[in-house]
C-alpha cells in the first residue's frame, strides 16, 4: 500500500523541532464523517496543535484511494479504505496491506505519543505498530456494540453472541495500551463490568461551551420551521438512536401543546421515521432538517424550547452536552450514559427507553411551565459548564506528559483556571429565553 506523509518541509526526519509534542492519533472515523467519536478526533487534532504541538492523524480515506493532507495544523494521513458492508456510509482500512503502512508511518512520524480512539481496524493496527517501535499509547474508547450491530439483521440470540464477542475482542486489542480513558464514569464502568483488566480514567469529551449560547432571537424562519415550541434532536438516525420515540410521543404531546419535533441528522432510519410520522398523523408537526453544518448548530439549538436524546447507546452524547450548554432542559432515556447528564427535576427529565407515553408526558410538563423550562436551561448550562473541552485537553496533555516523562513548559493549572473562568453558567441573564 502507497503511503505518502503530509510532513511540512520544515520538520527533521525524526519528527522534532518544536517545543510540544509529536502526537500520532488514530482514527477509524475521522471528518467528513458526521458521529461523536469522528467530531472528537477531530477536535482534539486540532485543539493538540493549537497548544503548539505537533500532531499528525492517520484514519481510513474518505475516497477510498491513499492520500495525504494539510488540515490547518493537522497532517492528515488517509490510508485505502472499502465501503464497509455492516453500515451504509462508513469506510474501513482493509488490514490486509495496512500493517506495513503503518510501520512506516510510524517510523517516519516518530511519534512522542500515540492516541488511538478505538479497537477497529486503524486502531488496532497502530496500536501494534506502536508497540512495536516502543512508543507509549494511550487509548480511548468510544465504542458500543449496538453502534455496529444495529446494521446486522441476527436474531435476538445471534445478536447478544456477537455482541460478547465484540467485547471480549475490545478487551484484547485495548490491553495493549499504556493508559485507557473513556468519556464518563458510567463507560468506565461498562469496560470493568465486560471485563477490562486494566485502570479506566474518565475524561469527558468536553465541548466549547463558548460556541453554544442560549438566545433570545428567533431562528425558526432561518430553518423554515413554524413558530411553535420546539422538541429538538441532533444526532444520526440509526437504529440505537431510538429516534421512534419522539415521533410516537408527538400525537400525545400535541394534545396538551402547540408543539412540532425538529429532527436534525442522517442516517439509515429517516425513510421509517418519515413513514412513522405519516401513519401517525403528524407529518405536519414533524420536521426533518437532515444534514446542517457545524458552524450552524449553535443556530438549531437557539431555535428549540427542548431537547430530546433517546439514544440508548451513548457513551457521553456531545449533542446532548451542545443542547445543555445552549441553555436547553433535556429530556433522554434511562441509559447508558445519560443520566450522568440529566438529573430529574434539575435541569430535565429521564424516561424508561421506548415509553413514549412518559416522554410525552415529561415534555408537556417542561413546556407547560415557562419558568420550569428557563431554571431547568439554566442548570443545564452549569452542569454543561463542567465538561469545556479545555479541560478535557488539559488532562490529555498531563497523560501524554506522564507517558513520555517530557516537560511541556506550560502551567496546566493556570491554563485550567482561565477555562473555569470562561465557562462560568451565565446565570440571571437566562430568565428571559423564549
Amino acid at each position: 500500500m502507497t503511503l505518502s506523509l503530509a510532513v511540512p518541509p520544515d520538520t527533521p526526519p525524526d519528527g522534532r523541532g518544536r517545543s510540544g509534542l509529536r502526537i500520532l492519533i488514530g482514527a477509524d472515523t475521522y471528518p467528513p464523517d458526521v458521529n461523536g467519536a469522528a467530531y472528537f478526533a477531530g477536535r482534539l487534532a486540532g485543539d493538540l496543535a493549537a497548544r503548539g504541538h505537533d500532531v499528525h492523524v492517520v484514519c481510513p480515506s474518505d475516497e477510498g484511494r491513499p492520500y495525504a493532507e494539510r488540515k490547518g495544523q493537522v497532517a492528515v494521513h488517509r490510508l485505502r479504505s472499502v465501503r464497509c458492508l455492516v453500515h451504509p456510509t462508513f469506510r474501513v482500512a482493509p488490514p490486509l496491506g495496512s500493517r506495513s503502512a503503518l510501520d512506516r508511518l510510524v517510523e517516519r512520524v516518530a511519534p512522542d505519543v500515540v492516541h488511538v480512539q478505538g479497537h477497529f481496524p486503524v486502531c488496532r493496527g497502530l496500536l501494534r505498530a506502536a508497540r512495536r517501535r516502543g512508543t507509549p499509547v494511550v487509548a480511548t474508547n468510544h465504542f458500543m456494540p449496538e453502534n455496529v450491530l444495529g446494521y446486522v439483521h441476527l436474531p435476538a440470540a445471534a445478536r447478544s453472541a456477537a455482541g460478547r464477542l465484540a467485547w471480549r475482542d475490545f478487551v484484547g486489542v485495548i490491553s495493549g495500551a499504556d493508559h485507557v480513558t473513556t468519556p464518563t464514569p458510567i463507560a468506565a464502568r461498562l469496560l470493568r463490568d465486560k471485563g477490562f483488566p486494566l485502570p479506566v480514567e474518565p475524561v469527558s469529551c468536553g465541548i466549547d461551551i463558548d460556541r453554544f449560547r442560549p438566545s433570545e432571537e428567533g431562528h425558526r424562519s432561518r430553518f423554515g420551521l413554524p413558530h411553535r415550541e420546539t422538541v429538538l434532536y441532533v444526532g444520526r438516525l440509526d437504529e440505537e438512536k431510538h429516534v421512534e420515540d419522539l415521533v410516537r410521543a408527538l400525537p400525545r404531546l400535541r394534545e396538551h401543546r402547540d408543539a412540532q419535533a425538529v429532527i436534525v441528522g442522517t442516517g439509515a432510519r429517516r425513510g421509517d421515521l418519515e413513514r412513522l410520522g405519516r401513519t401517525l398523523g403528524v407529518t405536519e408537526h414533524l420536521h426533518f432538517l437532515g444534514f446542517v453544518h457545524d458552524d450552524d448548530l449553535p443556530l438549531v439549538y437557539a431555535a428549540a424550547d427542548v431537547f430530546c436524546m433517546p439514544g440508548t447507546a451513548e457513551l457521553q452524547s456531545i449533542a446532548t452536552l451542545e443542547a445543555m450548554a445552549s441553555s436547553l432542559p433535556v429530556v433522554a432515556a434511562d441509559a447508558m450514559a445519560l443520566p450522568h447528564l440529566v438529573r430529574p427535576g434539575v435541569n430535565g427529565a429521564l424516561y424508561p427507553p421506548g415509553d413514549s407515553c412518559a416522554l410525552a408526558d415529561h415534555l408537556v410538563a417542561i413546556l407547560g411551565s415557562p419558568s420550569r423550562r428557563c431554571a431547568m436551561g439554566a442548570a443545564s448550562r452549569e452542569i454543561a459548564g463542567e465538561h469545556h473541552h479545555g479541560r478535557s485537553l488539559s488532562r490529555f496533555e498531563e497523560i501524554y506528559a506522564e507517558l513520555t516523562g517530557r516537560n511541556l513548559g506550560r502551567d496546566l493549572a493556570e491554563i485550567q483556571r482561565h477555562v473555569s473562568a470562561r465557562s462560568r453558567p451565565l446565570g440571571d441573564d437566562l430568565s428571559g429565553r423564549a
